[in-house]
């Protein structure tokens, strides 16, 4: 194989962008083979390359080597598993499944197609702000972290956002709100860079500030397993919002506000050993402070694609394997049961025990 011939399921916003891009041969190496939607008035205007409203038609249709999964977020985990068990490899949206049990069902439809290339929209990973903290977190330039900070309060949607499209903002449609659409991308990033917790207590308001059933504010406090602590804020009803990243260690603290200056102070010595053998009461470490200007965005969504094809092409290692979804997925999960037990969960929780409290959020609904 030379060029990866590429199907879309589901055309809409985020799908026909990415189409678009795999039509104009934005992406080497690839080319829009074939486009999969409900709507026939969208499948018309993809009329210059084959069309499908049956994801299942298009994938046995062989004119695809390939499937990127941009579908309302429950159907990610059942076209994934068929176009995997057909031979397909697969780039899925984020998140990768609504909750925990679908998640690990679909990772096992691909560590039972270990051929197929599977990876995630995680475009932010290639954002250089993000993967420079990741290095310096990494480099234990930090020390042993002891606190994370996220507030991520600049995802302002208005009630036209909601009201676009009838799977919005529904535990049946979606399976959540600002968790599950927003933020799995700043979820995976929390975790891919600090790791992840052991135990969530969240509080979510769900239509706190729109007509919806789902969560639209949280505010989640995480415990580490090595003692740190650390707060995730999150809505989609505030503006102009906030977006600031803070990770405090041993040696010292870096913060990361809006992607184009990473601040990072250092201690001279490390503040544990400053607080056992200085003399001083009121003194605290020396440090000095290091800007570390950030250019760009990286190459997002056509970075993401462009790396799925060349692990195909040439085993290429993804930057966002969909295996890592998982970690996003588990603490949307944790920090909705959370709330709506009133109480604090370890984690890794049990799929199952969310998977059945979402069934009676979606059964609560449909009675109105």
């Amino acid at each position: 194989m030379d060029k990866v011939r590429v199907g879309v399921v589901g055309v809409g916003i985020r799908g026909s962008g990415t189409a678009k891009d795999f039509l104009d041969g934005v992406t080497e190496r690839a080319e829009l083979a074939a486009i999969c939607d409900i709507d026939e008035a969208v499948r018309n205007e993809w009329s210059m390359v084959p069309t499908f409203a049956s994801s299942e038609e298009m994938i046995r249709s062989g004119l695809v080597d390939a499937v990127y999964i941009a579908t309302p977020h429950y159907d990610h985990t059942t076209i994934g598993i068929d176009a995997m068990r057909n031979g397909k490899h697969v780039l899925v949206e984020k998140p990768i499944s609504v909750h925990k049990a679908d998640a690990e069902r679909l990772i096992a439809a691909h560590y039972d197609n270990p051929k197929t290339v599977f990876a995630a929209m995680f475009n932010q990973r290639t954002d250089p702000s993000y993967t420079k903290v990741r290095e310096i977190v990494a480099s234990g330039e930090l020390g042993e972290i002891r606190r994370t900070n996220w507030i991520i309060t600049d995802w302002f949607r208005s009630n036209a956002y909601y009201a676009s499209g009838g799977w919005r903002a529904t535990w049946e449609g979606e399976g959540g709100g600002v968790l599950m659409n927003q933020c799995p991308h700043n979820l995976d990033l929390f975790q891919w860079i600090c790791g992840a917790p052991s135990r969530i207590e969240a509080h979510c308001a769900f239509g706190k500030y729109h007509p919806i059933e789902v969560e639209d504010d949280v505010t989640a406090y995480l415990e580490y397993p090595n003692g740190a602590t650390g707060v995730f804020v999150t809505t989609t009803g505030e503006a102009p919002g906030t977006n600031r990243l803070e990770i405090a260690g041993d040696k010292g603290k870096l913060v990361v506000e809006r992607g184009n200056v990473i601040t990072l102070v250092k201690n001279k010595v490390p503040m544990d050993v400053f607080r056992q053998e200085t003399e001083q009461k009121f003194g605290k470490p020396e440090a000095e402070t290091i800007e570390i200007p950030i250019e760009g965005r990286g190459g997002q969504h056509r970075e993401i694609c462009q790396n799925f094809v060349d692990a195909i092409l040439d085993g290429s290692p993804l930057i966002a394997p969909a295996e890592d979804g998982i970690h996003s997925v588990e603490m949307a999960n944790a920090m909705l049961l959370s709330s709506l037990l009133g109480e604090p969960v370890d984690l890794p929780i049990d799929g199952e025990v969310f998977e059945d409290k979402l069934q009676e959020l979606i059964a609560q609904s449909r009675k109105g």
